[in-house]
């Protein structure tokens, strides 16, 4: 599952990546939420305890499954970014259809 070589780091963490993911799919399984960040279940569980433990990330029991709550105005932890809150970084990275431009616009027409 580690990547390696000169594509082997990201801009963002794994417990970012992971935060996202739930932000998207607050009733995703650890299997699926670690498929997507490209790490272990176990390494999913270890950053979801982090998550709950500074009250930034609520699990709720509902039947046989997890329900993730997330503190969206809880502040970006390191200092260079404590002005910026967990809605902003989710926003950041929210997946949005491609823009057509005047050039996309004639190749579709």
């Amino acid at each position: 599952m580690a990547r390696t070589g000169p594509a082997s780091w990201t801009f963002l963490t794994n417990h970012a990546h992971t935060l996202i993911c739930l932000a998207r799919e607050p009733d995703a399984v650890l299997r699926e939420v670690a498929t997507e960040v490209g790490i272990t279940e176990r390494a999913v569980h270890n950053i979801i305890s982090d998550l709950e433990a500074c009250g930034v990330l609520t699990r709720v029991r509902e039947g046989r499954r997890n329900h993730y709550l997330i503190n969206m105005e809880s502040p970006l932890r390191h200092p260079l970014e404590a002005h910026c809150t967990l809605s902003e970084l989710v926003a950041m990275v929210e997946r949005k259809p491609a823009r057509r431009t005047s050039r996309t616009a004639k190749r579709a027409g």
